[in-house]
């Protein structure tokens, strides 16, 4: 069964970032429009998919979920534009040092 990591921008401008089984994120988002299983997107209606990703094992696609979710607002504004130099930049440590 296929998997995917996505996000949602919800009415008051945040994001929210979750996974889901199943052939279809589409499916997933109108559960969140009619607010069920998403407490946090429940008081944020109407939400709008602004992002997913397919992953062919759910394990994979939270591990997606769980990275995205520690990212910052500029680094998953990046994700959705597809900005990969963005991403990269937003990645480097704030001291300057790479991560070894």
């Amino acid at each position: 069964m296929t998997a995917w990591a996505y996000m949602l921008r919800c009415s008051d401008g945040s994001y929210y970032v979750g996974s889901h089984r199943g052939e279809y994120v589409e499916q997933r988002v109108r559960e969140h429009q009619s607010g069920f299983g998403g407490g946090y997107t429940k008081h944020r209606l109407p939400v709008e998919l602004i992002w997913c990703q397919h992953f062919e094992r759910i394990t994979d696609a939270i591990a997606a979920e769980r990275q995205i979710k520690g990212w910052s607002r500029k680094k998953k504004e990046a994700l959705i534009h597809k900005d990969w130099d963005g991403i990269k930049m937003l990645s480097k440590r704030r001291g300057g040092k790479q991560r070894t």
